[in-house]
């Protein structure tokens, strides 16, 4: 309310009587009737005025008119505290505090789109008490490699699984009068020269893997904003490409809404007064520290762009495209009064935090540690001593990572999870330091330290019953970081020599793996049990341990492959020209087979497969049945299996459904998910899943016809726990 105080009395100044308020002012009129009055109202400098930042993360509206700023934020998961109006430095509020929410590989791994709803409603409610207009999130840029320092900003690897998890989260913020700003629109699928390498692809890996989410969140979810991304495209930057925003977003897929560049994404007024870029921000910057005497008149889209227009370069009809998206986006937000108030660090924020944590959480092994012994999770009652290890126990792990960071009310960190639970029985020693988030080089730790925080945990380690190592990444840079990927894909800090002591001082070892990546695991055989915790932000600590405990069974699903070695992931598959580039270009050259595409294709085991989650539970599953042989040409088939819950506690068990084309005139992925329901199932209770599938789910896209394909003849449908865990298939024949 503070932002806008100004431009009300401007505006009632210029507003006689009540009655004679103008259409773009009356809320009861159509957005559109409202975006053309303003239109014919303003001066071709308050149009163009629109089109680029007044500070770091605001954009001005038009002050004459009454019509208020925009109030950008970053956050996929939570409200960025608040940064200076013309530089990066913190404002050092002392009301600035949110909830975090867990990363977005987590909400991935949930497979749960009625969580992915729950998190964009709190996200929305805390940007709109936060006075945000939009929110920079979430990110669906594909998971390529396990190197890219952002992968735990987005949703993984697969486009139809980010398709399906990214749009309740627009829909359900959105409904606060927060925009949503999709991002990184698109091929920003690593930090290495993000700036300006030249990515150069098929058509078919940019419509069948790269843009699907994308399409899903503005065509199904209505995103009212997308960013464009810092990279090339076949020789031209994304945030004015001719290509990826006129034709493709706002031609093919219809998008009403407006495309903000990254910030500093700029780079030529020409193409960016021509090629669909609407709002500005950060130019003359490099996106995260540097700064320019240039003022915010000076950007690409400021007075040049103007100077174009008065020369007779740039059509009218282009001037009053880009501010009428803008003032649309203002009145879906700024000037929507009917937006409720929003909400701060509430009960139902922090539980709702919790949920997606329970359900991220990926039990990726639980092996007895002995032939005779059970499992060793859930964690015995009658253990006395346990002992937990790891800097990222303690690690506040919402600070770091880049423009993700955030500055929390409450967290409650692993260590404190467990001890909430366990008391006294829990000890705890650092066994690894990391040091501090420092960006542009490592904080390197000496090794006589490094020594003697192992000894110490070694030591530790013999006297206690379980040990529960905290590991993995974390958001230092070339760790999950912005503005640098990692540099390798072992374990830093020394981890992998920690946990093969620690496992000869204790057979009954945890690890607990905190990260946004996949993680090289050369002492897998020795470890009993593994855990794929991610970042799970206020109240990770508590769902880590609900999970330890079996309070949880469970249930999360890995949303990306974890290859045995790099050279196993497509990506790194081939020359550097592949991963990171020559510099200049880069050429994805494993195409189309992303992920578990490569892994099933070329017959390459992952470690851990795409889908993979284990339970305390066991399901079984039943022989899946079609409704008929053949799909019709136009029509749809349906094909249901049963599926029971064989164990002793109740659990949740993501079916999934895959289609493989047995002969095609093209490569295509040995199969690729296209259908999965989460089911809640008690011991010994069985459902029915019903899948349908369409002629949509067997089409490729076709470079010669430039459309979507597929062609007559035998495919199979496997059903199963993973990619790899297929428990049925069932041929069908589509001519």
């Amino acid at each position: 309310m503070k932002k806008i105080l100004l431009s009300m009395i401007v505006a009632c100044m210029a507003i006689p009587t009540f009655s004679q308020v103008p259409v773009y002012l009356d809320d009861s009129q159509p957005i559109e009737a409202r975006v053309q009055d303003a239109l014919s109202r303003m001066t071709l400098k308050e149009k163009v005025r629109l089109s680029y930042a007044q500070s770091k993360f605001s954009s001005p509206g038009v002050p004459r008119l009454g019509i208020p700023e925009l109030w950008m934020s970053d956050g996929p998961h939570g409200v960025r505290m608040e940064i200076n109006w013309n530089d990066w430095g913190h404002s050092n509020w002392t009301n600035d505090s949110i909830t975090a929410f867990p990363a977005l590989t987590a909400l991935a791994a949930t497979w749960n789109p009625n969580l992915s709803g729950a998190y964009g409603k709190a996200i929305g409610e805390e940007a709109r008490y936060r006075e945000k207009d939009v929110m920079l999130g979430p990110g669906v840029n594909i998971y390529r490699t396990p190197l890219n320092g952002r992968n735990f900003e987005y949703m993984g690897e697969d486009p139809y699984l980010a398709s399906i998890m990214v749009v309740p989260y627009i829909q359900e913020m959105q409904k606060n009068g927060v925009a949503a700003c999709v991002k990184h629109y698109a091929l920003n699928n690593q930090e290495t020269w993000r700036g300006h390498i030249n990515v150069q692809l098929s058509e078919r890996a940019l419509y069948e893997i790269y843009l699907p989410a994308f399409e899903a969140a503005v065509v199904k979810g209505g995103s009212w904003s997308i960013m464009g991304a810092y990279n090339q495209i076949h020789g031209q930057h994304a945030c004015h490409h001719d290509r990826m925003l006129n034709q493709i977003l706002k031609k093919d897929w219809k998008f009403d809404g407006v495309v903000v560049t990254d910030w500093g994404g700029a780079h030529n007024t020409e193409e960016a007064a021509l090629n669909g870029l609407d709002i500005e921000m950060g130019s003359y910057t490099n996106g995260l520290t540097s700064e320019s005497d240039f003022g915010y008149d000076d950007y690409y889209l400021g007075k040049a762009y103007l100077q174009m227009i008065k020369d007779g370069k740039v059509p009218e009809s282009i001037v009053n495209d880009k501010a009428a998206r803008i003032l649309r986006l203002i009145f879906r937000t700024a000037m929507n009064r009917n937006k409720p108030y929003g909400a701060i660090c509430t009960d139902e924020h922090y539980a709702t935090a919790e949920e997606i944590g329970n359900e991220a959480i990926v039990l990726l092994k639980n092996a007895p540690v002995t032939k005779k012994a059970p499992a060793l999770l859930p964690l015995k009652a009658d253990y006395n001593n346990i002992l937990v290890v790891g800097d990222n126990a303690v690690r506040k792990l919402n600070e770091g990572g880049g423009s993700s960071e955030l500055k929390v009310k409450d967290m409650v960190s692993p260590l404190d999870g467990l001890r909430a639970l366990y008391g006294n029985k829990v000890k705890y020693a650092k066994g690894y330091a990391a040091g501090r988030p420092m960006y542009g080089q490592v904080d390197a730790i000496p090794q006589q330290v490094e020594d003697s925080l192992r000894a110490e945990a070694v030591a530790m380690a013999r006297e206690a019953d379980v040990v529960i190592l905290v590991g993995g990444l974390n958001k230092n840079h070339f760790q999950d970081c912005e503005g640098g990927d990692r540099q390798h894909y072992h374990l830093p800090f020394g981890q992998d020599k920690l946990i093969e002591e620690l496992q000869v001082a204790n057979p009954n070892l945890v690890l607990v793996l905190l990260s946004g990546n996949a993680v090289e695991m050369p002492w897998i055989n020795k470890v009993p049990a593994i855990v794929q915790g991610w970042y799970l932000g206020s109240m990770g600590g508590k769902s880590i341990a609900n999970v330890l405990s079996g309070k949880v069974n469970p249930n999360g699903k890995l949303p990306f492959s974890f290859p045995v070695k790099l050279t196993d992931n497509g990506a790194h598959a081939f020359d550097s020209l592949s991963y990171p580039g020559d510099g200049i270009k880069q050429v994805y050259k494993e195409d189309i087979l992303v992920g578990y595409r490569w892994h099933d294709t070329k017959k390459i085991p992952a470690l851990f497969p795409f889908g993979h989650g284990l339970s305390y539970t066991t399901f079984a599953y039943g022989k899946a049945v079609a409704s008929a042989k053949k799909m019709p040409t136009e029509g749809s088939l349906e094909i249901t299996v049963n599926v029971k819950n064989t164990g002793n506690v109740a659990g949740k068990e993501v079916v999934q459904l895959y289609i493989g084309d047995e002969k095609c005139s093209v490569i295509r992925p040995l199969k690729e998910l296209k259908h999965f329901k989460k089911i809640s199932l008690n011991p010994g209770e069985e459902k029915t899943i019903t899948f349908t599938v369409t002629p949509d789910d067997l089409k490729y896209y076709d470079e010669t016809m430039k459309g979507w394909k597929a062609e007559a003849g035998k495919f199979k449908a496997y059903i199963g726990s993973s990619s790899t865990d297929i428990r049925t298939t069932v041929p069908f024949v589509w001519e």
